[in-house]
């Protein structure tokens, strides 16, 4: 049976209970305001009832108070996170996106492509028919000819800042991973401690941990996996802490437990670059243990996410082709590089005015083993078919041991396997947008180029308007083309430069033969055909038989392919691919004398006439002459603006789209795991009037013992 006062210790159960239930509640109208913070409630359940031994059983033995628990569906947390990826991404993308827009617009306050291309092509143009051999009208159209091409300067110049402001948000953006995975893991020891002591739950810390994975997953996607720490000992025996998992980036641990690993930014160096246009200095990501972080994956989300694609976007356009051939050849210096020759077929790599590769070197991954190499050669060949076959063959850097860079030699089982640089990236970001430049300048320029050689001013032969500067000396380049020649032309050529170099070719046939190859160098990228090839070889027959080289088929059908080389230590490169829209400038010739920019086609016309010069009007319109992506000359704006406009209109799309879920998730978290401040209020009066009870059962028990002790007996 029961003691007397038993009575009062049920009394007492359920005042604590109470008490408990106002403090938790006073708890949550505190918090009503703070950020992330989960409502609160006490867990409560009957005490285990004790047997007294009579006819109606068991007596009750007040409450337990079990827990303070936070109410929080952990179900919306996780939506929310990978939704809350998703406006981190757009975001990125819809603020970069606005900015390139405005680097592109044309309002008619700043100068841009439009305004100075009707300039060159409409003005300067007309005024110079109009006075074809007007040494002031031509000074004045190749001022205009400056300003497109200090426009194009102007242009990559913003670009470059924009992928410079990129890439340093991205170190900023990994240094917020790492300081938000150091404050996680300290949540977690803190979060055991005080769990591993019993049945506390450390809901402050957790609601704070929550928050930090809100703010993580904006920057990049998050997933968390929690377990139970069982006692080896005792499978059964829940000891209350929990092992906490946080990972990023595709599943790649942040987090685990008490401990996190950190991020670290490594800039490239110069022979780390990928692309032709990009800026020195670009930060790859790996872990700070030297392990490799998937900067590039396609499970990455985020804030990150938006902000790779916006810095290495290439629409796709990477290299990759197939490994043909595995070889050898010997430098200056007698240090032997391996050559890797690799078969392409994408138009963008067939064609080197959409080319993008590293003019200074670069890494190349050949069958998942990467490699650096110093440069490479472009070349076509023929098959049997008189189909047309693209390759690339890179010379590889030595090895370390002879002062290069690359650990191992590259071994002949990489044949057949695909050979990358780069990274498949489908978001057309600054490189993609580098890249139009590009092409449109190469290509205007030789077909501009073309037409002024093809003529005459007075009794001088034209030359080349557009040309580029040289990054290392103060210099231009001259961008030959003898690919019309005539053999006796092409003989005479190479009489001259025989006779220049002090060369007798009965003396010294090798270098003769040298000359007559490297002669040949008349590579316009448009204009490559099989017809072309087959000139070539007739050249270097005639100077085979003329100089008695002693030349077989074989050998001459291999010099006369189509070649193009790129990178260290070239210095006998001639090629457009040199001219980019950071470098291309006019002709210093021609700024110091203008009286050689060509008007006529034959130099037997009058100083007056301007059949050239209608031929240069044509081709701004003319899709046949020069055709950009399927539009003239004129329309490059309105095609590279279609990117832009695109782009930046599905960035705003998206970003609103996802915030607007992301505030309807958030709305119904809230729902869940917020304060009400009506709700608390009936809770403050429920929980009142349980504590008045239970001290009024207090007070007549209080009464009833007074009775008993004081007032019984004698």
């Amino acid at each position: 049976m029961p003691s007397q006062f038993f009575g009062l210790n049920i009394a007492y159960t359920g005042l604590l209970a109470s008490n408990a239930a106002l403090n938790t509640t006073n708890n949550n109208i505190a918090n009503v305001q703070t950020e992330g913070y989960s409502r609160q409630q006490v867990t409560q359940q009957a005490a285990n009832a004790i047997r007294v031994f009579q006819t109606y059983g068991c007596a009750g033995a007040g409450v337990e108070t079990l827990t303070i628990e936070r109410i929080r569906n952990e179900f919306y947390d996780s939506r929310y996170w990978v939704n809350n990826s998703k406006v981190g991404e757009y975001g990125q993308k819809q603020y970069y996106m606005e900015q390139l827009e405005s680097y592109f617009d044309d309002n008619g306050q700043n100068a841009g492509f439009k305004t100075v291309f009707d300039q060159l092509m409409i003005t300067g143009l007309q005024a110079w028919m109009d006075n074809a051999d007007d040494l002031a009208t031509k000074e004045q159209f190749i001022g205009y000819a400056g300003a497109l091409a200090e426009y194009f300067n102007g242009a990559v110049g913003n670009l470059q800042k924009l992928q410079k402001d990129v890439n340093q948000e991205i170190k900023a953006k990994i240094d917020e991973i790492n300081s938000l995975a150091d404050e996680i893991a300290t949540l977690n020891k803190q979060i055991n401690t005080i769990e591993l002591s019993g049945n506390m739950k450390a809901n402050e810390l957790r609601d704070r941990r929550t928050l930090l994975l809100d703010q993580l997953s904006e920057i990049v996607d998050v997933e968390t996996i929690e377990t139970e720490v069982r006692d080896p000992n005792n499978l059964d025996r829940n000891t209350g802490g929990t092992r906490f998992i946080v990972k990023i980036a595709g599943g790649q641990t942040l987090v685990d437990g008490n401990d996190y690993n950190e991020l670290e930014c490594v800039a490239r160096t110069t022979d780390q670059k990928v692309n032709q246009t990009d800026i020195d200095g670009l930060y790859d990501v790996q872990w700070k243990n030297g392990s490799s972080f998937h900067l590039h994956n396609a499970a990455m989300g985020g804030a990150l996410k938006g902000l790779v694609e916006m810095r290495d976007g290439n629409n796709n356009e990477y290299f990759t082709g197939k490994i043909k051939e595995i070889g050898m050849q010997e430098d200056a210096d007698g240090i032997m590089h391996d050559t890797v020759t690799v078969q392409v077929g994408r138009h963008y790599l067939t064609d080197l005015n959409k080319c993008n590769l590293s003019d200074s070197g670069g890494i190349i991954t050949l069958g998942n083993r990467e490699y650096y190499y110093d440069s490479w050669t472009y070349s076509v060949s023929y098959d049997d078919n008189g189909e047309a076959v693209y390759s690339y063959t890179f010379t590889m850097s030595a090895s370390k041991q002879d002062g290069g860079l690359n650990d191992t030699r590259v071994t002949n089982d990489r044949v057949g396997k695909e050979a990358t640089i780069g990274n498949n990236i489908s978001y057309q970001g600054v490189p993609y947008y580098m890249m139009q430049i590009n092409e449109w300048v190469r290509t205007f320029s030789q077909k501009f180029n073309d037409i002024l050689r093809s003529g005459y001013s007075g009794d001088m032969p034209g030359i080349d308007l557009f040309t580029a500067d040289m990054t290392t000396e103060d210099k231009q380049y001259a961008f030959q083309d003898y690919a019309n020649e005539t053999e006796d032309e092409y003989i005479a050529r190479v009489d001259e430069i025989l006779k220049q170099e002090g060369i007798d070719p009965a003396v010294d046939p090798a270098k003769a033969q040298e000359i007559c190859v490297q002669a040949l160098s008349d590579y316009r990228y448009d204009k490559e055909s099989r017809t072309a090839y087959e000139n070539r070889v007739a050249k270097l027959k005639k100077a085979n038989a003329q100089y008695g080289l002693n030349m077989t088929d074989d050998e001459i059908a291999k010099a006369a392919q189509l070649t193009v080389s790129v990178g260290k230590n070239v210095t006998d490169n001639d090629s457009y691919y040199l001219m980019t829209g950071k470098n291309v400038s006019v002709s210093s010739t021609l700024e110091n004398d203008p009286d050689r920019l060509a008007n006529k086609k034959s130099d037997s016309d009058g100083v007056e006439q301007n059949d050239l010069i209608e031929e240069l009007k044509d081709l701004a319109t003319n899709k046949g002459k020069l055709s950009f992506r399927g539009c003239s000359a004129s329309e490059f704006l309105q095609c590279v603006l279609a990117d832009v406009a695109l782009n930046s209109k599905r960035a705003e799309t998206f970003y609103k789209s996802y915030t607007d879920i992301a505030y309807s998730i958030d709305t119904q978290r809230i729902s869940i795991s917020g304060v009400d401040e009506d709700e608390e209020a009936v809770n403050l009066v429920r929980y009142q009037n349980g504590y008045n009870l239970a001290s009024k059962m207090i007070q007549v028990l209080t009464e009833i013992y007074d009775r008993l002790i004081l007032q019984t007996g004698v």
